[in-house]
């Protein structure tokens, strides 16, 4: 579990650039390449420990390898499902 205030934004920033390859279409390995080159900038500007980045890289590989993070909708909501 992250606990540390700046490596946390680093993973919500990660994982929501993540969802926005992936609704824009880019495959799998395309987002792997992203995450690599974002995590290894992290190494060389050393911003954060490097206890903490590798923490960070297997949180966002944990993410990653979670199918649920990537399930459509196929059912699209009506009105009065989406205000219960």
């Amino acid at each position: 579990m992250l606990q540390d205030p700046l490596t946390i934004r680093h993973y919500q920033r990660i994982t929501d650039d993540i969802m926005d390859l992936w609704h824009r279409g880019n495959r799998m390995e395309e987002i792997r390449f992203y995450v690599d080159g974002y995590l290894a900038c992290l190494r060389q500007v050393n911003v954060l420990e490097i206890y903490l980045v590798h923490r960070l890289e297997e949180d966002v590989f944990r993410f990653l390898r979670d199918p649920s993070n990537f399930e459509y909708d196929l059912m699209p909501q009506t009105e009065t499902e989406i205000s219960l």
